[in-house]
């Protein structure tokens, strides 16, 4: 009597097992794709940096920075050199260990946007300007509602310092992170600058 070659039910349960969790994965990497602000950029290289206000994802090509997200949950991470090097940093910012960025960027956009973004770049650590200053270093002093557009195009948040800019009358206006994150940044500023004067002063008084 011929008998039938039987597979192994043990082995079958197994690879179905297998299939079922990278079907899983693979939906749960297209629903983080989709939740970030940025689906042109999944394909890039991303690391994640956790702050007391969600994380952000550093997206990076293989030369610089494209682009800087802020997620509530933690999204995968495929990282490279240029990445790592961002999170790195971000993080000590964070830490109160970091006021300037040493970063190659390459934000897309507009050449008005990115004549903002530059003087995004010359707002000093722990200071503010108003959407005319920066109107102003631009040369147009009636482009605030332009540069206030721009300011909210900005996709490098924190290394191109938008959460900076304020109201002309002093107020904290819209931030694509959300106002408790803008407020949180501004603060952190600030406590890093008295935490550095702090200590310039007791190394003066040692000396």
């Amino acid at each position: 009597m011929n008998k039938k070659r039987m597979g192994n039910p043990q082995l079958s349960a197994i690879n179905a097992r297998d299939l079922q969790t990278r079907d899983l994965q693979t939906r749960d990497l297209q629903t983080q794709h989709s939740q970030t602000n940025y689906p042109q950029y999944a394909h890039l290289y991303k690391s994640i940096v956790e702050t007391p206000h969600g994380f952000l994802s550093v997206f990076a090509t293989e030369n610089a920075v494209k682009a800087i997200d802020f997620n509530d949950t933690h999204p995968f991470c495929n990282e490279n050199k240029i990445s790592k090097l961002a999170a790195k940093q971000l993080s000590e910012y964070i830490a109160h260990q970091r006021e300037c960025f040493d970063l190659p960027l390459d934000p897309d956009g507009t050449d008005f946007q990115k004549n903002v973004w530059q003087a995004l770049l010359d707002v000093p650590f722990g200071a503010t300007a108003s959407y005319l200053d920066i109107a102003i270093a631009v040369g147009n002093k009636k482009a605030c509602r332009a540069v206030g557009a721009a300011n909210g195009k900005n996709p490098i948040p924190i290394v191109i310092p938008c959460h900076r800019i304020i109201g002309t009358n002093g107020k904290l206006t819209g931030y694509a992170g959300g106002l408790t994150r803008k407020t949180y940044l501004l603060a952190l500023e600030a406590e890093t600058s008295s935490l550095k004067q702090k200590d310039e002063i007791e190394n003066f008084s040692l000396n």
